[in-house]
């Protein structure tokens, strides 16, 4: 039997678990099981510079690769500063347990010094909760957590620990508990035979159907499958923000993503559709637009994991509660032999889903001339040629992230890391971090503008310590970009706080922390600027790169219109 204290359980649970990285910042409530952390090798330890970037860095790990992120914050402020990464977690559906200090289980509810309710505080944006009562429960609670985390819809799980469950001459017995009950929580393993049979019969019969999948078929492991299932079928397939490279991006059969800032022919393929495949999304209002408008001709068969997502947002004709993958091999397995029922028709929607292609091909964007500012569009397509499309890519939010995710094309998943659900700035660099950790050897790029960087720039300081190449490329706007076209749509250009004035020097402040900086300001230096910044996959290079301020994000759909609405330029509407 062996006796240990809390904190040295928690320690232990942690490498037992097979945990490789714990993002964190110390404060007294959490001090006995930093000191538990210090005195094992096994988990390594990040310290950041703010617990927002801890959730964000165990974000970017979480979604790389495809493991629960954990983080360990002090009470009050630590656990606070916490809350945006964990609502940026639980919009996404991402796994991860936050480890939060709490004051003395005696002072709970006497608003002790850095005293905060977490619990309640979270409620909102977890996926379940713990508090630990006594040191004994630690190893079960906390199996309970990565469970929670990582089973079903994936999702945040915060674990309260008050200082005096982690006394260090306080010891009980320990044990790695290898299975766990839950009796209240059984996610479904399959989807129902009889639904998956009606959804293949619709698939075989439908004559302009497009599948549209999301961040659940990248959680679920299910993108081998999905990519198997569409070409079988030959089906148009279009994906959402979070399920970019669920299918390969250079396959005729993707029309790109969709919605706001979607491609043209996705959003056009879906207004027109007569059957739409929804597997792992959930019809974000960024998709549907006016849902009153959505897909007026289409039937809807609807695969989540999450039986609160089907049908909340747009009726499913045909509800399929279970895991994509699963439910993904059954419709392989009942569509063999089989054949669809009108090829002719499938071919005809194809010619007019190329048709729209086509009435688009080079007129995306206008490319810069001699002399003209860089278009933003202009340097993402070739930091896609610099890394093969082979880069795993984090943004922060705005216009970038959306230029970001139209022109660097993904073939693999997981490889494109956003906050799509919540939006939050501040999310890429740290997120970068976690995933750099997980692959050094590969190149991890953060795609930024300079009002994101600013909010979580001092983890620089955090790659100078624990190391980190990361590629951080800001496309430098000097102003709050998607605000500013906004303002120009809406407010008659009156850009009310979005310029972003008294910007600091980037090269100087790059270079104090004792990494390189580079600037661009035209076409010329781009490409020898961005081969020097990929030239080693150790280094931290901050590229600067002055855009076109004037530039909008397009296509753009007309807000309380139909996925078809679309403005394509600042003079074209579809």
């Amino acid at each position: 039997m062996e006796l240990l204290s809390g904190a040295d359980m928690i320690a232990r649970f942690l490498q037992d678990e097979g945990v490789e990285y714990i993002y964190g910042y110390p404060g007294g409530a959490a001090l006995h099981i930093y000191d538990a952390l210090f005195r094992q090798d096994k988990v390594k330890h990040i310290l950041v510079r703010h617990e927002q970037a801890a959730t964000h860095a165990a974000d970017g790990y979480a979604r790389a690769s495809g493991k629960p992120g954990t983080v360990l914050v002090t009470s009050g402020p630590g656990a606070t500063n916490a809350v945006t990464g964990i609502a940026t977690a639980y919009m996404d559906s991402i796994p991860m347990v936050v480890l939060c200090g709490q004051v003395m289980s005696h002072l709970i509810g006497d608003d002790a010094f850095q005293e905060t309710d977490i619990i309640g505080v979270t409620r909102p944006i977890v996926k379940h909760s713990f508090s630990i009562r006594h040191p004994s429960e630690i190893p079960e609670v906390l199996k309970k957590a990565y469970y929670l985390a990582s089973t079903g819809r994936p999702g945040p799980v915060v674990v309260d620990i008050p200082k005096d469950m982690t006394t260090p001459t306080e010891r009980h017995e320990y044990v790695y508990p290898k299975k766990v009950k839950l009796r209240s929580y059984n996610p479904v393993a399959r989807g129902h035979t009889g639904q998956i049979k009606k959804a293949v019969e619709l698939m075989l019969k439908a004559r302009r159907p497009v599948f549209y999948t999301g961040g659940g078929v990248v959680t679920g492991r299910a993108c081998e499958g999905l990519t198997d299932l569409v070409k079988r079928l030959g089906h148009p397939i279009t994906t959402t923000l979070m399920g970019i490279g669920a299918f390969p991006q250079s396959d005729d059969q993707c029309l790109g993503w969709l919605g706001m800032h979607g491609s043209y022919e996705s959003n056009m393929a879906m207004h027109h559709a007569d059957l739409i495949i929804a597997i792992g999304a959930r019809f974000d209002d960024r998709v549907t637009n006016n849902t009153s408008k959505f897909c007026p001709t289409a039937k809807i068969i609807h695969v989540d994991i999450d039986p609160s997502s089907v049908s909340k947002t747009v009726r499913a004709d045909v509800p399929i509660v279970g895991p994509a993958q699963s439910v993904i091999n059954e419709m392989i397995s009942l569509l063999q032999g089989r054949e669809i029922a009108d090829p002719e028709a499938l071919d005809e929607w194809w010619r007019t889903i190329d048709g729209w292609r086509e009435e688009r091909r080079g007129k995306l964007y206008e490319p810069s001339k001699e002399g003209e500012p860089i278009k933003p569009q202009e340097v993402i397509e070739a930091i896609c040629r610099q890394t093969r499309g082979e880069a795993y890519v984090t943004t922060d939010v705005g216009q970038h992230q959306m230029f970001a995710a139209q022109y660097y094309k993904f073939d693999k998943p997981n490889r494109f890391i956003t906050s799509g659900g919540l939006g939050t700035m501040g999310f890429g660099f740290p997120a970068a971090m976690g995933i750099k950790q997980n692959f050094p050897d590969e190149q991890v790029v953060c795609v930024t503008g300079e009002g994101s960087f600013q909010m979580m720039m001092q983890e620089l300081s955090t790659c100078k310590q624990f190391g980190g190449g990361v590629k951080i490329v800001n496309l430098n706007n000097a102003s709050l970009g998607m605000v500013r076209q906004w303002q120009d749509l809406n407010y008659k250009s009156r850009h009310a706080h979005s310029y972003m004035e008294s910007l600091p020097d980037f090269q100087q402040l790059i270079e104090s922390y004792g990494f390189t900086a580079l600037r661009v300001e035209t076409m010329a230096e781009l490409e020898p600027a961005l081969e020097r910044t990929f030239a080693d996959k150790q280094e931290l290079v901050f590229l600067d790169v002055m855009v076109d301020p004037h530039e909008h994000v397009y296509p753009m759909q007309v807000p309380l219109g139909s996925m078809r609405d679309m403005l394509l330029s600042k003079t074209e509407r579809s």
